[in-house]
């Protein structure tokens, strides 16, 4: 399996394609990452074409087994941070 991408890849390459300077990507990129941290923490979607949807989904409360005791205990109602992929992404994948 390949290793993921680091932030400073990430930024040297928007730059590139960019055709910017690495301080003006990571701007760039810092910025996009508070819009969608906003947008998702406050109930909200991002749609990012061509890769995907971000979205929070609420879960309910449950009944969860600690693996070490084997002990039920009731979990509360919390939220979770979800990406649904978009099909350019998949079929360019799976090519």
């Amino acid at each position: 399996m390949a290793r993921p991408m680091t932030k400073t890849q990430l930024v040297a390459a928007l730059a590139e394609e960019m055709g910017s300077d690495k301080k003006s990507a990571s701007t760039a990129l810092d910025a996009v990452v508070a819009i969608i941290t906003n947008e998702v923490s406050g109930g909200g979607a991002v749609t990012l074409p061509g890769v995907g949807k971000i979205y929070c989904r609420e879960r309910p409360e449950r009944m969860v087994r600690n693996p070490a005791t084997g002990e039920q205990i009731k979990k509360d109602a919390d939220k979770v941070v979800k990406m649904t992929i978009a099909k350019a992404l998949k079929d360019s994948v799976n090519g």
